[in-house]
């Protein structure tokens, strides 16, 4: 009998040929589960080996065959089967049509917070159905926790115990149905512990890998895009002064100072709005990036508000390295809990549309959102 019970036999581990998923097999195995490895194949480019970057830095682009050649010796090292399927459609039309889509109408999208809720935890798993692959629960390297509280059956999405490496806010709009499927092996050990019990466990060579922490490996941006999809514009200041050019609004994102191409100013710019029906950058000075308020019209709820909606105190995060901040939501119409008002008690700095809000209750993940900016 394993640590879960005897109705629990069977796991499905996502791995990455990281670290993390390696360890998540490790652990696993070591609880007496029957384990399986699996790798989504997303890569829909070719390139040579010359060609492929040594080091990832992204978890898309043309190395992706260096991860999964890691994924599948880690699986022969551990003893388990391993699996490469094939989500190249599947990731074609739930993450980079979006992402392209979300640049090309001036916002900044969030992929990873998309990938998790439609590929990863969705058409992953219907890919490992499909293959005929037997699983009870599906597990990943992720440094978050999923409990069910009070011996209830609803699962909860808590963060990691190590909050430096917390990854909560990229799960926060899975749905409780996806949430009852998944175990996080890595939610209760800190970045360190993983590191020490790989060596411990002979995969010292994992535990030394270099992290993917982009979307897409360095150098290979214009691989999302078509020539096409940049229109030079113009760089105007608040009272519509213009005082430079840009390169296309794809390029561009709230909250940039780099990469604008402006020299002789008297203090620095940044991006502090995108106006797309002019294909105009809207730059000024930091103080302009403070605000207090963003919408929400897409709100997932994991943990469903009180009936009637009532003004709920939270503490919400806009990006992934920014500190969850107090704050209070709201709704327009009670009926319509995923269109939401968020009231920050202090000014934020660069809160960007088509970016990620997650709420918490304390270490408790409540849901996410699209983020919006009011209008006026």
């Amino acid at each position: 009998m394993n640590a879960s019970g005897a109705s629990v036999r069977n796991v499905v581990v996502g791995m990455s040929g990281g670290v993390d998923s390696t360890l998540c097999a490790w652990l696993l195995l070591r609880q007496g589960y029957q384990v399986t490895g699996v790798t989504m194949r997303t890569w829909q480019g070719t390139g040579s080996t010359d060609e492929t970057p040594v080091q990832r830095t992204g978890c898309y682009g043309p190395g992706e065959a260096h991860d999964i050649e890691a994924a599948a010796q880690a699986a022969h090292r551990l003893g388990i089967t391993h699996h490469v399927l094939d989500l190249t459609a599947d990731y074609q039309r739930d993450v980079l049509a979006y992402f392209r889509s979300e640049y090309q109408a001036g916002r900044t999208p969030n992929p990873c917070v998309r990938c998790n809720r439609t590929v990863k935890f969705g058409a992953l798993l219907d890919h490992v159905r499909s293959a005929g692959i037997p699983f009870d629960r599906f597990a990943t390297g992720h440094y978050a926790r999923v409990e069910r509280m009070n011996g209830g059956h609803h699962p909860s999405l808590f963060r990691g115990v190590d909050r430096f490496k917390d990854q909560s806010y990229f799960l926060c709009r899975l749905t409780a149905d996806q949430l009852s499927q998944v175990m996080f092996p890595l939610g209760t050990l800190t970045k360190t512990e993983t590191r020490e019990l790989a060596r411990s466990a002979g995969l010292g060579d994992y535990a030394d890998k270099p992290e993917s922490q982009d979307f897409i490996d360095r150098g290979q941006e214009s691989l999302l895009f078509e020539a096409s999809d940049a229109h030079p514009g113009p760089i105007e200041m608040p009272d519509g002064r213009q005082i430079g050019e840009h390169r296309g609004i794809i390029h561009y994102t709230i909250g940039q100072r780099k990469g604008l191409g402006l020299s002789g100013t008297s203090e620095p710019l940044y991006v502090i709005r995108i106006d797309t029906c002019r294909n105009a950058l809207i730059v000024g000075p930091q103080a302009s990036l403070q605000s207090r308020r963003l919408e929400s019209h897409d709100m997932h709820w994991i943990e469903p508000p009180a009936p009637g909606c009532q003004p709920l105190r939270v503490h919400a995060q806009i990006r992934q390295q920014h500190a969850a901040a107090p704050a209070v939501v709201t709704w327009r119409d009670p009926a319509c809990p995923t269109r939401i008002t968020i009231t920050f008690d202090d000014p934020q700095l660069a809160i960007t549309p088509g970016q990620t809000v997650a709420c918490y209750e304390g270490d408790r993940v409540l849901g996410g959102g699209t983020i919006e900016i009011p209008a006026g």
